[in-house]
């Protein structure tokens, strides 16, 4: 099961894990995978901490996942510092919208947030709020790869990450986008189906793989979208793919930092309980469906804004959720793929990589005696 892309990062097996709990990409790291930390929550100095955390408990490699989109309001305004330009963006934000979001908070009972735990707006949604997360991967010698979750990284990123010696990809939902990230010279790319949780395009993954593995050649391509077992990782890997990126999977472990009422939401849903939505980030973005994706649909209501204003407007409702989720079982955000459906008990993190591998080798023997009565 080992490839290339393994050898270049010095990890045991190609199973890559983005979750936003330190504690779980540790966990992945040290059993063999690489555990990649969704870094668009937190502040540069939130970063610092998390990733100093990581240096201390990772035995050997980690990665950081970004979030610069190639589109969103507010990527033609240059030269403002990080809070400049929150502040301006916070003025393209209707009130209305504001209004809405703390009308479905209160009508469902959701607590406002202490007056000590309020929040910046912006975080890592654009080119400007991550330049100094930038810095911070940069300081830690151990985060050997950095993944951006939407669209081609900036050509002074690439360069930036590259000359250090990581290696840099980012995430695709069609062979066009595949093309971008190999033109940009990035080292590799994650092709997403729809399936996928989080942010995703329209082509199911059985679909997209195997045409980005054509479009793209010898660039290691790492398959997402929908796996959850082992079978789904061999046959990832039958069809080109040098990995697989997982994510959904790691919101059920032990060590994730779920609340408990939020994680036996993931555990009781089904498949057929997910939706593509915009109403938390402003772009399509696959999660549980509840009372708040239902609102922001109704026409009557306010359309989501585009990323970042949307998410302007809904991080708070994220904040409040994750503090209060026991009140916000009904709005809060659960960002999750069609494997939910697959997720229906509480696993240690070690134990769900020992479990892919042990099923992706009983996969492989089934085909190889198959293959053997030909």
């Amino acid at each position: 099961m080992r490839t290339e892309i393994c050898d270049r990062l010095g990890i045991e097996f190609p199973i890559f894990a983005f979750t936003h709990c330190r504690d779980v990409a540790a966990a992945v790291s040290n059993a063999g995978g690489l555990g990649v930390l969704g870094a668009v929550g937190f502040t540069a100095e939130e970063l610092e901490v998390e990733l100093a955390w990581l240096d201390e408990h990772v035995n050997g490699a980690y990665g950081v996942d970004l979030v610069i989109p190639s589109k969103y309001e507010g990527k033609d305004i240059d030269g403002l510092s990080p809070d400049e330009l929150e502040a301006k963006l916070a003025e393209l934000v209707p009130q209305r919208h504001r209004d809405f979001a703390e009308k479905l908070l209160t009508d469902h009972n959701v607590p406002p947030l202490p007056e000590s735990e309020h929040h910046n707006q912006l975080l890592g949604w654009t080119a400007t709020t991550v330049a100094p997360q930038i810095e911070v991967i940069l300081r830690h010698p151990k985060a050997k790869l950095v993944a951006n979750a939407l669209g081609t990284p900036p050509p002074d990123v690439v360069r930036q990450i590259q000359d250090s010696g990581r290696l840099i990809g980012a995430l695709c939902g069609s062979v066009k986008h595949a093309l971008n990230h190999k033109k940009a010279g990035l080292d590799f790319v994650v092709c997403q189906g729809t399936e996928g949780g989080g942010h995703c395009g329209e082509i199911a993954s059985m679909v997209l793989w195997p045409q980005v593995v054509d479009a793209i050649g010898d660039m290691p391509m790492l398959a997402a979208g929908g796996i959850g077992n082992g079978r789904q990782v061999a046959a990832a890997m039958a069809m080109g793919a040098a990995g697989a990126w997982t994510g959904s999977l790691w919101l059920t472990v032990e060590e994730a930092n779920v609340p408990p009422a939020q994680m036996q939401t993931y555990i009781d849903a089904t498949s057929h309980d997910t939706v593509r939505s915009r109403s938390w980030t402003g772009k399509p973005c696959r999660m549980l469906k509840n009372d708040w994706t239902e609102a922001w649909e109704q026409t009557e209501n306010p359309d989501p804004l585009p990323m970042p204003l949307q998410m302007m407007v809904a991080l708070d409702g994220v904040k409040r959720g994750h503090r209060y989720p026991e009140a916000a079982k009904d709005v809060n955000f659960n960002p999750v793929g069609q494997v939910v459906g697959l997720m229906n008990k509480v696993e240690r993190s070690a134990d769900v990589v020992g479990r892919l591998i042990q099923e992706y080798v009983e996969a492989c023997d089934r085909l190889n005696k198959l293959n053997d009565t030909l």
